[in-house]
């Protein structure tokens, strides 16, 4: 039997969501995974990724809380000018909070590849449309194929990757062939935050291609600095929480996310009789065992109490990993 808990009769604190990455050398990854374990303490969660090329990852908690956070890391040598994105969310969109060291802080599989001296050169969003309707310019998502289904660029290339990693193969057997012209084109690539596309500009550098661009802040700097009548973006743009997907202005989006496969659902998808909310999707309804739907529907039933309730579902904090 479930515990008597009595419901959140206040409302809830407003949540800052922080977006951050930098690449720049990390002596001692470890040291500063603890560092910012202890900066984050109870009221941040998120996830941030740690390694000996700079760092990555998205924290949410209260104002004064996220700052303590960032004021710490921009106190680490070479960090004092991350690039930073934040957005509101009226409720915390992460259950706990992870700090891991990771051989990359974005894995394309290439660890010894310098994204922090060797990279492309960054747009502005104010400036990106102009190079993306240059027809002397080829423009590549780095995103992955389920990313790119939730929204795109106007007249982008599609490499319809699985995974980052998957990247440098697509390029060396597909890629490169869109060079292939009397006059080289520009390459202008793009991803969610900016910093896939700016890891793979190094790779098409080390690769021998020289005018190769990056969106700076990515898709949801652009979303938020350029006005929607000028947008040449179509769609949402997946996100890595609980928002699932963002529009412009950086609103929240029409997409949910399947419990199943953790794969983003459009409205339209939800009306697909294999959609089951918190258990599978068109997706994954196939590769789901009875066992694993009832066990999905069970873990569905227990978060709807729980948010009836108002409490959390799951600790807020869990040991490493």
């Amino acid at each position: 039997m479930l515990p008597v808990v009595q419901p959140v009769t206040r409302p809830l604190p407003s949540v800052l969501v922080a977006a951050l990455y930098k690449f720049a050398p990390v002596p001692d990854p470890k040291a500063l995974r603890d560092r910012l374990e202890r900066a984050c303490g109870d009221e941040v969660r998120g996830t941030l990724l740690v390694a000996f090329e700079g760092i990555n990852g998205t924290i949410a908690g209260p104002a004064h809380s996220i700052e303590r956070v960032l004021a710490n890391l921009r106190s680490e040598p070479g960090f004092d000018d991350l690039e930073l994105k934040f957005s509101d969310a009226e409720a915390m969109p992460f259950h706990r909070m992870k700090v891991r060291v990771k051989p990359e802080i974005v894995t394309l599989g290439l660890p010894d590849l310098d994204a922090a001296a060797n990279a492309g050169t960054y747009v502005t969003p104010e400036d990106w449309n102009a190079l993306i309707a240059d027809p002397d310019t080829i423009v590549i998502d780095t995103r992955n194929a389920y990313e790119g289904d939730v929204g795109a660029f106007v007249g982008a290339i599609q490499p319809n990757t699985v995974a980052f990693r998957d990247f440098p193969d697509w390029f060396r057997t597909e890629g490169r062939a869109l060079l292939d012209r009397p006059v080289p084109p520009k390459v202008a690539m793009y991803c969610t935050g900016g910093i896939r596309c700016e890891k793979a500009t190094a790779f098409l550098k080390a690769e021998g291609v020289t005018d190769v661009f990056h969106l700076q802040g990515g898709v949801l700097r652009y979303l938020e600095t350029v006005p929607e009548p000028e947008s040449l973006w179509q769609g949402e743009c997946f996100v890595f929480d609980e928002r699932v997907a963002v529009g412009h202005g950086l609103k929240a989006g029409t997409h949910s996310l399947c419990r199943g496969c953790r794969m983003p659902v459009s409205p339209a998808g939800r009306t697909s009789p294999h959609y089951v909310e918190g258990v599978c999707c068109e997706r994954c309804h196939r590769s789901r065992s009875d066992l694993q739907r009832d066990g999905a529907r069970e873990r569905d039933r227990q978060v709807r109490i729980a948010g009836q309730r108002g409490i959390a579902h799951i600790g807020p904090r869990r040991a490493r990993d």
